[in-house]
């Protein structure tokens, strides 16, 4: 059966409520100690005094009036005790307040390392995570405070945001490796065949080693993009611009690479207005185009939309009739270097980051990227910008404020 949970308390309401039980069990402990001691004291005096004077001292406590000799007898007597006694009783309240504050303290600091003992786990796991040990994580304790709880939780997503950035820079250097090692192999085994004289000198085959060139700086420009993005420093100059004027401009300096891949081109542009930086969403369209025109050529069809939603964004949408997204298009999200070709030939061509700069632009607008796969068939990519209405002002790109999906990245 699971244990009941107790709503964590804020720690200083826990720690008022402990402060005031040590308090009073403190005086109550006293109190009761020197209740005991007098008692005791008094039973000592009653068997001390005379049996004349005891006699006396009965008849009063059975609620008795004794004659007068008695009554002065028992007074004579008590007063020859009365002086030590007070200094015993005086004497008992200073040993048990001493031995009741002695206990609450003991009590107070084995409730003080119940509560703390939380955070000397997160002070080890911390010293884990400074190490490089990015796999520690906190257990959440039942009867933690509400301030540890929620530090607690704070430090087990940190690690795990650690530990995924650095599963995905590990992978991110193994693809970019795999990215650069191809053209630089070409080049490096032309170049010297041309050098020993294997190869002639002629103008296709310098070309052709033209586009390797080309294909790296694509690389390394896209590189650049995410590193300032995810820096957030992907700095952006907003005009006002009409969204759906960009758009057709990027598809008619595109109708060389469309008219190649066969695909017809039909356009829903209305005339939406936003503050945004142009060449950055030139980027974006036309990394959408490439995107479509490399996987989505057989469909023969591409539909460019833009449209003002209610709240003053904008969209701007990519529809195809290709195979579409994947069904496990969430869980190739956090890489961007993942390509629709499973076997990664360069045979479509692209780097895999087509759709990771898309995303990086669409957020330092303020908005977000959406993939879905389309009823009647295909797939829909959409560009979701916010409009703040000043221009020339400069944003950024913060990866973490941002939930997405990415898949087939050109």
């Amino acid at each position: 059966m699971k244990k009941a949970r107790l709503p964590s308390l804020p720690l200083a309401t826990l720690t008022a409520i402990v402060t005031t039980i040590m308090l009073l069990l403190s005086v109550g402990l006293t109190y009761l100690g020197v209740i005991s001691y007098a008692n005791h004291l008094e039973q000592g005096i009653t068997d001390a005094l005379p049996p004349k004077a005891a006699a006396t001292y009965k008849m009063l406590s059975d609620n008795k009036v004794p004659d007068g000799d008695s009554l002065k007898f028992l007074v004579e007597n008590l007063i020859s005790m009365n002086e030590p006694t007070d200094f015993q009783v005086q004497l008992s309240v200073l040993v048990f307040g001493l031995l009741s504050a002695l206990l609450c303290a003991v009590i107070g600091v084995f409730l003080a390392r119940r509560l703390t003992r939380p955070l000397e786990e997160l002070t080890f796991a911390a010293e884990g995570l400074k190490s490089g040990d990015f796999s520690v994580r906190v257990a959440a304790h039942y009867h933690s405070t509400r301030e540890v709880s929620s530090l607690v939780g704070t430090f087990n997503a940190l690690a795990t945001s650690l530990e995924t950035m650095e599963e995905r820079l590990r992978f991110n250097n193994m693809a970019v490796a795999h990215e650069l090692r191809t053209p630089l192999t070409i080049l490096q085994g032309s170049l010297q065949s041309m050098i020993d004289g294997v190869f002639p000198m002629d103008r296709k085959i310098i070309s052709d080693l033209l586009l390797q060139v080309e294909g790296l700086g694509r690389v390394v420009e896209d590189l650049r993009t995410l590193s300032l993005a995810i820096g957030q420093k992907l700095v952006m100059e907003r005009q006002r611009i009409d969204a759906s004027q960009l758009v057709e401009t990027v598809i008619a300096s595109a109708k060389p690479m469309l008219e190649a891949t066969k695909l017809r081109v039909e356009t829903g542009l209305k005339p939406v207005w936003i503050s945004a930086d142009s060449p950055r969403i030139r980027q974006a369209v036309l990394a959408l185009l490439e995107n479509a025109c490399r996987y989505a050529g057989e469909g023969g069809w591409l539909r460019c939309e833009t449209e003002q939603l209610a709240d003053n964004s904008v969209v701007i949408r990519v529809l195809d009739r290709g195979p579409g997204f994947p069904q496990d298009m969430d869980s190739v999200a956090v890489n961007p270097f993942w390509r629709g070709d499973p076997s990664r030939a360069r045979a479509t061509g692209g780097t895999g980051l087509g759709l990771s700069v898309v995303q990086a632009i669409a957020v330092a607008h303020g908005g977000h990227l959406e993939f879905a796969n389309r009823p009647e068939g295909g797939a829909m990519v959409t560009i979701h910008l916010m409009d703040n209405g000043v221009p020339g002002e400069t944003h950024g790109f913060a990866p973490q404020d941002a939930t997405h999906r990415q898949c087939r990245l050109c």
